[in-house]
């Protein structure tokens, strides 16, 4: 019984692990060490900031004089007049998060201060030095139930090496008889105020920039893509990595894509601030939600052709290669409706990206009430040769098309041979679709980045089932 129930658990850890697995994901984004440590100097210019803002408590107590006994002081109206972080750095601590250490962090402040004891009475102001100030902060990393990237202080410690005070006053000689102590207190707040203050700023600051990172981002009226994290970010020793879904939805029907993400892993490239990497599946995703909602359907008239241009969409033009057209209907106008047959897949291969669309041209002649009479009906394949763009915040792309291949699916003006139609087609492909799809290609599509993130220095490589491409980073 035992050893049923053992081997139970071994198969549903089995299957478990298979499933974690065949997630993969659709979209990967790299910071290497040098991204985060823009994303230091970036984060301790605010932290900068807040710690500036610290309110210190006042400072309340006693001590005892001899022949005077107890004598009262106070320290309040404290002031921080600079708070400095000038050395720090950033490590990534693999399976656990990111550590943040500062060293040789001083702050200046200034208050007012009085002491009391019957007769004895003084006060004045002071100034506070805090030198040799160490900060260590731990920043665990996740994901949200919307697949958002999360961060929360997992641990903060300070250390203050020297606190000095000066004080202006008649009787100055007070202030060394409790010094000491009053130092000290100093040490303590500030370092708890300290830990307080970085805790507050990764919760009100940090997290919510995190959050800026789009979980959907819609592209028009038919598709949106889905950017939410498949599982937390992987911390390694050399890079933060994060897994999104990477995968266009229908905006009318969010149904599921019927093909699995390749498996994804981005080389160890380390010139630039961040690498991402775009799956074959993420662009296919956009052809099979395209095809299917019916958008990828284009049409071809007359008047977008140049008046320049001698092959004009009319009975006359086809005439010299389906004479029964023109004269069954002659010096008519015609309309070519162009869609695909099948959803588009892109290939990615090192250096090349391809399509091998196959798409329907219904041909259609136009009558002078403006209706319309199908005539034939083709099946046409073509290779098609892809760039992809990546501008600052944006993807895009445009195609070229190759020499197509023509079959003829049905004719309704009678047999006609389809190679005699071979260079029009062509024409009408690359002079006047391939140029609107590119149009449209051109505006391309926003990209997983934070709030007021712009990418520079781009390098792009295709590489196997995948598209690679690094950028710096500049925060605007």
């Amino acid at each position: 019984m035992v050893a049923h129930r053992l081997a139970l658990a071994a198969s549903v850890l089995a299957i478990c692990t298979v499933l974690i697995r065949a997630t993969n994901p659709g979209f990967v984004a790299r910071i290497t060490v040098k991204g985060l440590d823009y994303a230091r100097q970036e984060g301790i210019a605010v932290l900068q900031k807040e710690l500036a803002k610290l309110k210190l408590p006042d400072f309340s107590g006693s001590f005892k004089v001899k022949l005077l006994g107890k004598v009262h002081y106070t320290f309040y109206s404290l002031n921080i007049r600079s708070f400095q972080l000038p050395s720090s750095q950033i490590a990534p601590i693999p399976n656990v998060g990111l550590k943040v250490s500062i060293a040789n962090a001083f702050a200046q402040l200034t208050g007012k201060w009085r002491v009391k004891k019957r007769f004895v009475r003084d006060s004045g102001s002071f100034d506070l030095k805090v030198e040799g100030l160490s900060i260590s902060i731990g920043l665990k990393l996740g994901s949200d139930t919307s697949g958002r990237p999360t961060v929360t202080t997992s641990e903060c410690g300070t250390h203050i090496s020297n606190v000095r005070v000066h004080i202006s006053g008649r009787f100055g000689w007070l202030y060394n008889l409790f010094h000491k102590k009053i130092e000290s207190s100093f040490r303590r707040t500030m370092e708890g105020k300290v830990c307080g203050a970085v805790t507050s700023s990764v919760t009100t600051k940090l997290q919510p920039y995190l959050q800026t990172v789009p979980v959907t981002a819609k592209i028009d009226k038919v598709a949106g893509i889905d950017y939410s994290l498949v599982a937390p970010p992987a911390v390694t020793a050399q890079s933060l990595d994060v897994y999104l879904k990477g995968e266009f939805f229908s905006l009318a029907h969010h149904s599921a894509i019927p093909f699995p993400p390749p498996a994804l892993a981005l080389p160890e490239d380390h010139d630039r601030m961040v690498y991402c990497g775009a799956s074959s599946y993420f662009f296919n995703t956009a052809g099979f939600v395209y095809h299917t909602a019916g958008a990828l359907l284009f049409e071809i008239t007359d008047a977008m052709i140049p008046k320049e241009f001698k092959f004009h969409l009319n009975t006359s033009t086809f005439s010299a290669f389906i004479p029964q057209l023109e004269k069954i209907y002659p010096d008519k106008l015609m309309k070519l409706r162009i869609k695909t047959s099948s959803a588009p897949f892109l290939t990615i291969t090192p250096g090349n990206l391809s399509l091998m669309p196959v798409v329907d041209i219904q041909a259609y002649v136009i009558l002078p009430n403006s209706s319309l009479v199908p005539v034939f009906l083709l099946s046409v394949t073509s290779s098609v040769s892809a760039k992809i763009m990546v501008t600052s915040a944006r993807i895009g792309g445009t195609l070229e098309l190759g020499r197509l291949q023509l079959s003829l699916k049905h004719s309704d003006v009678g047999p006609f041979s389809v190679q005699l139609l071979q260079a029009l087609m062509n024409f009408y492909g690359s002079s006047i679709l391939i140029p609107r799809i590119n149009a449209r290609l051109k505006e391309g599509f926003p990209l997983p980045l934070p709030a007021r993130v712009q990418l520079s220095n781009l390098v792009i490589q295709p590489r196997q089932n995948f598209l690679l491409f690094g950028a710096d980073v500049r925060y605007v």
